[in-house]
């Protein structure tokens, strides 16, 4: 199936972001070695799709309420059959269908993210000099010129960690200046991606189911690690768009939390304690 369609709709958003920044006057010529109107497209591009996504980012929290609500029957479950893991799992699936709870909806904006995340990795991907396809997606040629040339710190945003000399010499960047200020952001990166996990559970607490723990474990250990790897291979604008929306991201859990608070917050009581289990 072709995802054209996908790489077209971040485009228009960041190309449109991009032009309203130009229209108010924000240089466009790098200042401090940045193309600030690039970068700021990006990180409104985020803007963007974190407010399109609010709606099911609100469900995520709500279906991870229910899960809560649902501990002391999970528990029965869990001790009832703890000698059949079989019939446990099994038993686990009824009590789901029943109460209609989908323990995997907590990743639900996550899963919803990878299209889009994709679809940028692959529209700053092309902006390289020696590719010749600059009119896709609706770009024009002098919008792909300018972008492929755009920089952060003068480190261009196509520019990875991971990337050669002859590819940083085709952009006409520095690899030094490359590899430190993509190192700085994967860094910034991981950090962030493992706080916003972090910051639900220090709220909620380490799930008792453990289908619903090993995705914690996973959220808050596993995705921040592999990052470390495969953030090398990233352009600069990725790394951006993703430490942006990590920051959203932590942002809005935060007025939520506040809003929804966890029902052993409500009474009064306190979570437990977000140790490794």
């Amino acid at each position: 199936m072709s995802l054209d369609w996908i790489y077209s709709a971040i485009s228009w958003i960041l190309l449109t972001w991009h032009g309203i920044w130009d229209a108010l006057g924000v240089p466009d010529d790098a200042v401090l070695g940045t193309n600030w109107t690039w970068v700021l497209a990006i990180v409104f591009l985020v803007v963007t799709l974190r407010a399109i996504l609010f709606p099911v980012f609100v469900k995520q929290i709500k279906s991870q309420r229910a899960m809560q609500a649902l501990q002391p029957k999970v528990k029965e479950v869990q001790e009832k059959h703890k000698d059949d893991k079989e019939a446990m799992q099994k038993a686990m699936m009824e009590l789901y269908q029943t109460e209609k709870v989908n323990p995997l909806m907590g990743c639900l904006p996550m899963f919803v993210q990878i299209p889009v995340f994709l679809g940028l990795f692959h529209v700053l991907n092309r902006l390289r000099p020696d590719n010749l396809g600059t009119e896709r997606y609706g770009w024009s040629a002098e919008q792909f010129y300018d972008a492929t040339h755009a920089g952060l710190f003068t480190a261009p945003l196509a520019g990875k960690f991971g990337s050669s000399a002859a590819e940083l010499e085709a952009l006409g960047a520095s690899g030094g200046a490359v590899k430190v200020i993509a190192a700085i952001l994967v860094l910034v990166m991981m950090l962030t991606t493992y706080l916003t996990s972090r910051q639900m559970i220090l709220k909620t607490g380490w799930a008792e189911d453990p289908q619903q723990k090993m995705i914690q474990r996973m959220m808050l250990y596993g995705i921040p690690a592999t990052l470390l790897f495969s953030g090398a291979l990233f352009p600069l604008g990725v790394v951006i768009y993703w430490v942006t929306n990590n920051l959203i991201t932590l942002g809005q859990q935060q007025w939520v939390l506040r809003k929804f608070p966890p029902a052993n917050l409500a009474t009064g009581t306190t979570p437990p304690a977000p140790v490794t289990p």
